[in-house]
């Protein structure tokens, strides 16, 4: 065999050796890069503290999500998000519900957290000694619409509730929404908060309570009445069982209450001018006995003040500027302690 023959039979398989090398170092190179580009296309887009709320509908998909993500500056890359669902035996969990992210989370990281529901909880405040219109328009603000508010407030789909076993059948939930701060989420209905205020007053309004208040003469209903009473009229504590103790006895000897919270709810909620001298039937400085209903929430120390009054024999008190509450026996008694401690808070209409 000649050296030309010889080196004709082996320059072939050199250059399939090249090409092969040649293809080898572009794979690696490739390669490299993928690994170079995937790296650093899921690590945190910036180092930015500002939240943004994201959310995830119901049906959708890991490429919707990467999309939306991408769109809220959240992420580097859609596509590096998606692999690495996938890669990571994420793909298709990503649960339904509002979030509040940041870009200085890394994918590992948003992945982790929509995949495990950690859903954006916010709160809602039913506060004290307030009207039941005042705490609609709360729930309004906290997100809900008026056409889920008011459907929530229809007292009939509580008619079983043991809270409302008192509640004449045809009264709003006046009084009896308890105030408390609740969590919700997206999916969190308002029916669902009203009941769980619904059930704190129900540990109010117990068959324990009812009996005791029977040596009263006073049904649980009434008993809100009075509660929600004395929670617009007093805030300190050692006060409620004393203004209770006048308002019992008011009852009893057949006296108006003569208070002006009362005559300013009738005003308000018939959209009228607040003042002591309108007249509507809540306003027990004209009429004798109860109002027709409560006119705010209750609290506790509010609602055990009628359950425990104060002993005593006081007929008549009046609030201070000083914030202090003066309790009297006779009506001249009251006009002096008036005259001397309430200024300004007895110019109010």
């Amino acid at each position: 065999m000649s050296i030309f023959s010889y080196k004709q039979k082996y320059k072939p398989r050199r250059s399939r050796a090249k090409i092969i090398s040649a293809i080898l170092i572009v794979v690696i190179a490739i390669s490299s890069f993928g690994v170079y580009w995937y790296s650093g296309s899921i690590v945190p887009l910036n180092m930015s503290d500002e939240q943004v709320k994201i959310t995830v509908e119901d049906g959708m998909t890991d490429a919707h999500v990467a999309a939306l993500l991408h769109s809220k500056q959240l992420i580097r890359s859609a596509l590096a998000y998606e692999l690495y669902a996938r890669v990571n035996g994420k793909a298709g969990k990503m649960q339904a519900g509002s979030y509040i992210l940041n870009s200085k989370q890394s994918v590992a990281e948003i992945v982790d957290q929509l995949s495990s529901g950690r859903v954006l909880v916010e709160q809602i405040t039913i506060l004290p000694a307030q009207r039941l219109d005042q705490i609609r328009q709360a729930f309004i603000d906290g997100g809900f619409t008026k056409a889920e508010v008011d459907a929530a407030l229809n007292p009939s789909q509580y008619a079983d509730h043991p809270a409302l076993r008192d509640k004449p059948p045809l009264a709003s939930l006046e009084g009896y929404l308890y105030p408390e701060t609740f969590q919700k989420s997206d999916k969190t209905s308002l029916k669902t908060i009203i009941e769980a205020s619904l059930d704190q007053t129900g540990k109010l309004l117990t068959a324990e309570a009812s009996q005791k208040l029977s040596s009263n003469n006073l049904t649980l209903h009434e008993a809100v009445i009075i509660a929600s009473i004395i929670e617009k009229e007093v805030s300190n504590l050692e006060d409620k069982p004393k203004v209770a103790q006048v308002f019992l006895k008011r009852l009893r000897e057949d006296m108006p209450l003569g208070s002006d919270v009362t005559a300013y709810y009738g005003a308000i909620v018939n959209g009228l001018e607040p003042a002591v001298t309108v007249d509507t039937a809540f306003n027990t400085r004209i009429y004798k006995g109860l109002p027709p209903g409560p006119i705010s929430n209750i609290s506790d120390s509010s609602f055990a003040a009628v359950l425990n009054p104060a002993e005593g024999d006081y007929l008549f008190f009046v609030a201070g500027d000083d914030g202090v509450t003066y309790f009297s026996r006779t009506v001249e008694e009251h006009e002096a302690l008036a005259a001397q401690h309430c200024i300004e808070l007895c110019k109010l209409p």
